[in-house]
């Protein structure tokens, strides 16, 4: 990402220095590093030195809503990182959509980054230096459910920002949410992965109507679509069915599920996810032809696909990518990832097809299990078979201790395949 963007400066940590320095020459050659505390080593400049030898303040630069504001570099889990070129008028209306709609912002608020920077917690720092409200960042390394506990009470945070896999990690220590007071966490946003509904309806019962859902791309950034706190509730069939969505488009943005000649597609018929607004992107950084593919006729083409109910409320089947074909039949992991996370004693889990020389691909899913629990194959596939049709049940079940996940958490379906089915 840095030789790709051409940086000219990198500020890190001390921590990171080594690691970065170890690699300078892969780097580019006149990029000046700094540490935040040099602790007297000589290859980098110390940030307090900067500070003290620089001018109170720099002059104003001149610049026009659509200049560009930010190279944000994609995650890179179906390839190499991009990088999405957003410019000062992405960012104003993903601050403006955020405080009018998602997560409005007081000045006494307190947001914390627990989840990388250069994800989506990241770009939760705008509207919150907008709004003059206090920006918190860990003491703790690693995502520990005691940790952040600990956290919240002692700095009052008030919001935040998880991927799913982070508040799954939440319900595991029920003992460390009884010993510290997190009251004034008032707002979750989490996004960035499936959330599958019967982990969030537990910790719905648990932490209250306090989490909001986003979905949008780092080339549409927070949000094209949400599902507020508000329809975070229980004990209404309707309401719960929609915690399975991705929520309503959001203000200031077009959402539309158009067919393979991006055509649009009535209402429950899963098509691609094409977005349009003043959120998306200007193009990929030094990418034309990858450009004009993803913003084909004026619309972010996003690779996902999914499908609006009657309600407007969108529901995201899979990456398109994703989707196994299996006997001329198209079948959607996330439908059998759901149906797997509602077994009681299934931690993770994860579904990919392979290749099969009958039926094309056949179904396997990949299981964590909870310790001790005795569970089989012919016990999961039971369970597929009572709440899936014939078709979708999974051919077999692997278990493992852990699943493959990216910095960001987010569970990497291809590595666990590549694990489990090495070519």
């Amino acid at each position: 990402m840095l030789g790709d963007c051409q940086a000219k400066a990198l500020i890190t940590s001390r921590s990171h220095a080594g690691d970065l320095l170890a690699i300078r020459e892969r780097l580019p050659k006149d990029m000046l590093f700094v540490a935040m505390d040099s602790a007297g080593r000589k290859d980098v400049v110390d940030f307090a030195a900067l500070l003290s030898e620089g001018v109170e303040r720099f002059a104003d630069a001149e610049t026009e809503l659509d200049d560009l504001a930010w190279i944000f570099y994609t995650s890179g889990t179906t390839g190499k990182p991009k990088g999405a070129m957003l410019s000062h008028r992405n960012l104003m209306t993903m601050a403006t959509v955020q405080m009018v709609e998602i997560s409005p912002v007081l000045p006494g608020d307190r947001v914390a980054y627990i989840a990388p920077i250069s994800h989506g917690n990241g770009l939760l720092m705008f509207q919150h230096m907008a709004r003059a409200a206090a920006h918190v960042f860990p003491d703790f390394s690693g995502f520990r459910a005691a940790s952040f506990f600990a956290f919240v009470e002692r700095y009052k945070v008030t919001t935040t920002f998880m991927v799913p896999t982070m508040i799954q990690r939440l319900l595991e220590d029920e003992d460390a949410r009884q010993r510290h007071d997190i009251s004034s966490l008032r707002s979750v946003i989490y996004g960035g992965a499936p959330m599958y509904v019967e982990p969030l309806k537990e910790a719905i019962a648990k932490f209250g109507p306090i989490f909001a859902q986003l979905f949008g791309q780092g080339e549409a950034p927070m949000a094209c679509t949400w599902l507020d706190r508000a329809e975070h509730a229980l004990g209404d069939k309707e309401v719960e069915r929609r915690l399975g969505s991705a929520g309503r488009e959001c203000h200031l943005v077009e959402v539309r599920v158009v067919d393979d000649n991006d055509q649009p597609l009535p209402r429950n018929q899963p098509g691609e996810i094409v977005v349009r607004g003043d959120l998306v992107m200007r193009g990929y950084w030094n990418k034309p032809e990858a450009s004009a593919e993803t913003l084909r006729g004026g619309w972010l083409h996003t690779g996902d696909v999914g499908y609006f109910d009657d309600g407007g409320y969108l529901f995201i089947t899979d990456r398109k990518r994703d989707m196994v074909i299996t006997g001329g039949s198209n079948v959607y992991p996330r439908e059998i990832e759901e149906v797997l996370y509602r077994h009681e004693q299934v931690v993770e889990a994860t579904v990919f097809g392979v290749p099969d020389p009958q039926w094309g691909e056949r179904i396997v899913a990949a299981v964590v299990a909870k310790p001790n629990s005795g569970l089989s194959e012919g016990d999961v596939m039971e369970w597929c078979g009572r709440h899936l049709a014939r078709f979708k049940k999974p051919s077999e079940v692997r278990f493992v201790d852990e699943l493959p996940k990216s910095g960001y958490g987010k569970i990497l379906k291809r590595e666990a395949k590549a694990m489990l089915f090495p070519s």
